[in-house]
């Protein structure tokens, strides 16, 4: 038989959705069932936590305490830079492999990695820019000075 259920318990769930978008029930009940949860109403949250990063992927944080929910949205350097660029939503199941080939500024990357910077590896704010200009790159956009 399994453990009861501490209704104090604090659970912290990780879960990685498009933004504005309400996805699959069927993916978030094995997550959330367990803790007593509806799927639909966590799905519909998670929608109306992510309208600002629609049509990008980005972490979400789901903090459970009490059958009660919170959200938190955590958005990579990835999604960062892809929404610093102001491209036009696309469809997802149309469109595959999108190089982003726009200009960033400098002051704009200091920006994200100021941000980023609790949840970097990097020992220093240099080391943080240098992770999110790797990213840069990795996304195809270009950065130019101020």
């Amino acid at each position: 038989m399994a453990p009861k259920f501490d209704p104090n318990a604090i659970t912290v769930i990780f879960i990685r959705t498009v933004g504005g978008e309400i996805g699959a029930v069927s993916s978030l009940a094995p997550k959330i069932g367990p803790l007593g949860l509806s799927p639909k109403k966590i799905g519909e949250q998670l929608c109306n936590a992510t309208k600002d990063w629609e049509g990008l992927r980005v972490t979400c944080k789901l903090t459970v305490q009490n059958r009660q929910t919170e959200v938190e949205v955590v958005p990579s350097a990835a999604s960062f830079l892809i929404k610093g660029l102001k491209e036009p939503k696309r469809d997802r199941k149309k469109t595959k492999n999108i190089k982003h080939d726009g200009i960033l500024t400098f002051s704009y990357i200091i920006m994200i990695a100021k941000i980023l910077r609790n949840r970097s590896l990097a020992t220093n704010l240099r080391g943080c820019v240098n992770e999110v200009l790797g990213t840069a790159k990795s996304i195809g956009c270009s950065i130019r000075k101020n």
